[in-house]
């Protein structure tokens, strides 16, 4: 198959279209020998066969001509569909966002942003997955996220990947409503040290819980529960006590009391928006960033 050039093909069309040389220069903007060359370089490209009649009055199509049109206008229309396609991409007007967020940032600060990209980008193609940060670390460096909400719980490798700091997220210990604590304006963890606690492991380590550690006492797991919202059902049981995010602070539920924890020393993590360090960001991804970065100002940290 010979190499067709795309302007052969539009002069082509235009020239079939308007049965006039001339008629199609003007539609060009050029002039009726500079399409006649045009045409004469296709007809050469495929073998000398002649694609037009030159009649006393203006052209027709020969029997190859009739037999090229219809493959030159499925070719125009794929070129005009991609090129639609890559200016709604370039303005954040279509294509796809495949986003990833760990269970808390679920809470509000995804939504939120999630409503507010839509208001703005409604032909976009978003989808959410949700998992912990190492899963969605691999799943960004999979192809299969464009964007990921991680934090530094877990202690998950991060110097693959570039880095857009949301928030720095503070804690909250969950107490039931009676407990002798509850009325308390803050805590510091170390009077909670003889506690029951319900956490998503029994062991602290790359949980929240690991900054129990840090002051010196290593807490008693009494019930493994994963699910943020299960625990506050055993927190308000009175079945033990919980560490509660700041990005999940504004859906607890009113039988149990949040103390905000006293901490001089780091924060308990901060949270960030993550993608593979080098790969292009998308102008859809950007735009989400940006309702990202609105909706992490709205958070009580």
């Amino acid at each position: 198959m010979p190499d067709l050039s795309t302007v052969w093909l539009r002069v082509f069309l235009e020239v079939a279209r308007h049965g006039s040389f001339t008629v199609a220069g003007r539609v060009l903007g050029w002039t009726q020998s500079a399409v006649s060359r045009q045409v004469a370089s296709l007809e050469a490209a495929l073998g000398g066969t002649p694609l037009f009649d030159r009649l006393p009055r203006g052209v027709r199509l020969t029997e190859a001509g009739r037999a090229l049109a219809p493959h030159a206008e499925a070719v125009a229309g794929r070129l005009r569909d991609a090129g639609r396609e890559l200016t709604a991409l370039r303005e954040g007007a279509g294509g796809r966002l495949r986003v990833g967020a760990f269970a808390t940032a679920d809470a509000a600060l995804v939504p939120r942003a999630i409503a507010a990209f839509r208001a703005r980008h409604p032909g976009v193609l978003l989808t959410r997955e949700e998992g912990l940060t190492p899963a969605l670390l691999d799943g960004l460096t999979a192809g299969d996220l464009d964007l990921a909400v991680v934090s530094t719980t877990g202690r998950a490798p991060l110097d693959a990947y570039e880095l857009r700091h949301l928030l720095d997220e503070s804690l909250y210990v969950a107490v039931p409503a009676g407990h002798p604590l509850a009325a308390l304006p803050s805590v510091e963890l170390p009077q909670l040290a003889d506690a029951d606690w319900i956490s998503g492991s029994s062991r602290p380590e790359g949980t929240l819980l690991d900054t129990a550690l840090r002051h010196g006492f290593r807490p008693r797991v009494a019930h493994v529960v994963a699910e943020w919202t299960a625990k506050q059902g055993y927190v308000a049981a009175g079945l033990g006590v919980t560490l509660i995010p700041a990005l999940a602070a504004e859906s607890v539920r009113p039988d149990i009391a949040l103390l905000p924890v006293r901490d001089e020393g780091a924060p308990a993590r901060a949270v960030y928006a993550a993608t593979v360090r080098g790969r292009q960001l998308a102008p859809t991804a950007e735009a989400f960033l940006a309702a990202l970065r609105a909706a992490a100002a709205r958070i009580p940290t």
